[in-house]
């Protein structure tokens, strides 16, 4: 009887453990995205949409070209005007999302106010793109 609530014990103990790990290593992938899509997001605000393209996930500059990126800033991001704060309303490490292949991606919103519009939700998405690095994979206002 001993043995078997020692073994319990042990298998309880590799079970919390291996929780706590992975706990760890998503909010190690939380925050390394967090700081991409910061990164990311000082571009956009200063229209370097270019760059801020050229930095983006594979996946991303397949799906939009350069011309429809800069268009779809320009026509959606421009005339909200400049940035008046921004904070972190939530996160999420999740390797699923609809549309997207199956990967590490991080859901990020933010509240953020504009110069002509004072409440707004980005959602950016950090993905872990093929060479190991995060970079913005999705950007959406509403």
């Amino acid at each position: 009887m001993r043995n078997k609530l020692v073994l319990l014990f042990v298998i309880m103990l590799v079970c919390l453990f291996g929780y706590d790990v992975k706990a760890q290593s998503d909010k190690a992938a939380e925050q390394k995205a967090l700081k991409v899509a910061n990164e990311w997001l000082q571009l956009v605000d200063n229209a370097k949409y270019d760059e801020s393209r050229n930095s983006a996930a594979e996946f991303f500059k397949s799906a939009v070209t350069r011309d429809s990126w800069q268009q779809t800033l320009k026509a959606f991001r421009s005339p909200l005007g400049k940035i008046i704060s921004r904070k972190v309303k939530s996160k999420r490490f999740t390797k699923s999302l609809p549309g997207a292949p199956d990967g590490q991606y991080v859901v990020i919103q933010y509240k953020t106010s504009f110069e002509n519009k004072k409440s707004a939700i980005e959602t950016v998405t950090p993905m872990l793109d093929k060479d190991g690095k995060w970079r913005v994979s999705g950007y959406y206002i509403k």
